[in-house]
């Protein structure tokens, strides 16, 4: 029997088990092959595991030579991304799916971590020592034919420095809320690495859940991207998107990277730095009526200020507009549109730095005026006024987005489901709280309450509606 029949066997047994073992609430078939739904919340994969009503386990089984090689790689290079060798186990409410050889690696900038002992330091199964420690989970790395549901890659995020273990789960929930689904989709998850022939295994906490920006991500999003054929960019620090050297793009290697990294067609890097190269100088260099009706036919302009409107509000500084940093940028095939895609969202909602509070800053001067890609446009009253309105609308106690009654409901819930499982065998992050990371530069907001709650400062920071 083939790798396909075997696929196809294994899910007609995994949807006749979950048909028995779940309830209506969960009833969710899983998918067989990679026929994405043009939205989102039409796909069954994602909404499966993506779901932040329930609390699934993955289970990392690796070998003991395997976790060695990650610990000895992080010691040659803190930024590696070497991959091992590990089984992944995905259990969620009984359904239990198992994958063997997927491809496990360190990820993260300031939270990338050694998860084990200090330097120089083999596994210790008897006295280990457990660190918090973000991962990427590839399905495909070993072999080509094997997803998790029709997705190649997941991402394991531990909540650093964030005591409440929701501001980034929330921020990304947020786009989602606001029907903008330009962000990746995401949930908790409870993970468990076992070195294979230890006294027992390591629990490690909750952990954010996260979708993988690339080419399935757009394939599932082809009502907001209209196809997934183009060219997606990876943005390193450092992306003004005023510099149209071609020098700055590129497929980042092991010994070199670039500001703009092609992720998808990497064999086109000609034509794909070509046309980012293009972009920017036109968005530069055009001016007044001439650069309205370019901008128009490049990109979908409320779509782009309602995106940055979310981001703006829950206080994301670590990002284009204020730090260059922490984005995608996809050009589709069939007419070159531009799009926008936040990413790493964890410096938000109270957490503050770079700006003197981002709760109070001025939403029309988030950022610095050097990265152009919002300012510009917000500078002519008529996409301004898209902008404010976005604003407004998030605020609307009416509706169920930002208005802080509605979003500490939604926070309540999130913490009451992980609550009893946050302690963790690391002996870090074991409790919840309600407080910014300690380093950030206004300590005082709170997300649960009062006085000086994140939510109520933010909306009370908005211009007067006119």
């Amino acid at each position: 029997m083939n790798n396909k029949m075997n696929k196809k066997f294994y899910f007609l047994l995994l949807a006749l088990f979950t048909s028995f073992s779940l309830s209506a609430q969960f009833d969710v078939r899983p998918v067989t092959e990679k026929k994405a739904a043009t939205n989102p919340l039409d796909d069954v994969a994602l909404t499966y595991i993506f779901d932040k009503s329930a609390l699934p386990e993955i289970r990392l089984d690796i070998t003991e030579d395997q976790w060695n090689e990650l610990l000895l790689a992080y010691d040659q290079d803190s930024n590696t991304n070497y991959y091992i060798k590990g089984d992944f186990t995905f259990t969620k409410n009984s359904v239990v799916t198992s994958i063997p050889e997927v491809g496990i690696r360190l990820r993260g900038n300031t939270s990338r971590r050694r998860p084990e002992g200090a330097t120089g330091e083999l596994h210790n199964p008897e006295n280990p020592d457990w660190h918090h420690a973000s991962f990427t989970i590839n399905f495909t790395k070993y072999n080509d034919d094997t997803t998790f549901m029709d997705e190649e890659k997941l991402i394991l995020k531990w909540a650093k420095d964030d005591s409440t273990y929701v501001r980034e789960t929330y921020s990304y929930d947020l786009f989602k809320q606001y029907e903008l689904y330009v962000t990746p989709f995401t949930s908790y998850t409870r993970l468990t690495i076992n070195i294979i022939g230890d006294p027992k295994p390591a629990y490690y906490g909750v952990y954010e859940l996260i979708e993988q920006v690339d080419d399935i991500f757009l394939s599932k999003r082809t009502e907001v991207f209209g196809d997934a054929k183009g060219y997606l960019w990876k943005n390193n620090y450092g992306g003004t998107l005023a510099d149209p050297d071609t020098l700055n793009m590129g497929v980042d290697t092991d010994d070199q990277e670039f500001i703009y990294d092609l992720q998808t067609h990497k064999k086109q890097i000609s034509a794909a730095r070509a046309q980012l190269s293009q972009f920017i100088t036109d968005f530069n260099t055009k001016e007044g009526t001439e650069f309205q009706t370019w901008l128009e036919s490049t990109l979908d302009v409320e779509l782009l200020l309602k995106t940055y409107a979310v981001n703006v509000m829950v206080g994301n500084w670590d990002d284009y507009w204020v730090n260059k940093n922490n984005y995608y940028i996809y050009f589709n095939k069939d007419d070159g549109k531009f799009f926008f895609i936040p990413w790493d969202l964890d410096n938000s909602m109270g957490t503050s730095s770079i700006l003197e509070d981002s709760g109070r800053q001025d939403v029309l001067n988030w950022g610095n005026a050097e990265h152009p890609l919002i300012q510009k446009i917000i500078s002519f009253p008529e996409y301004q006024t898209i902008y404010l309105n976005a604003l407004y609308e998030l605020a609307d106690p009416d509706k169920d987005l930002f208005y802080y009654e509605k979003s500490i409901a939604r926070i309540k819930t999130w913490q009451d489901l992980i609550r009893d499982y946050v302690d963790n065998d690391t002996n870090e992050d074991t409790k919840l709280g309600d407080a910014p990371a300690w380093w950030g530069n206004q300590p005082e907001y709170r997300l649960l309450t009062t006085p000086n709650n994140y939510f109520q400062v933010k909306v009370e920071s908005l211009p007067a509606r006119p």
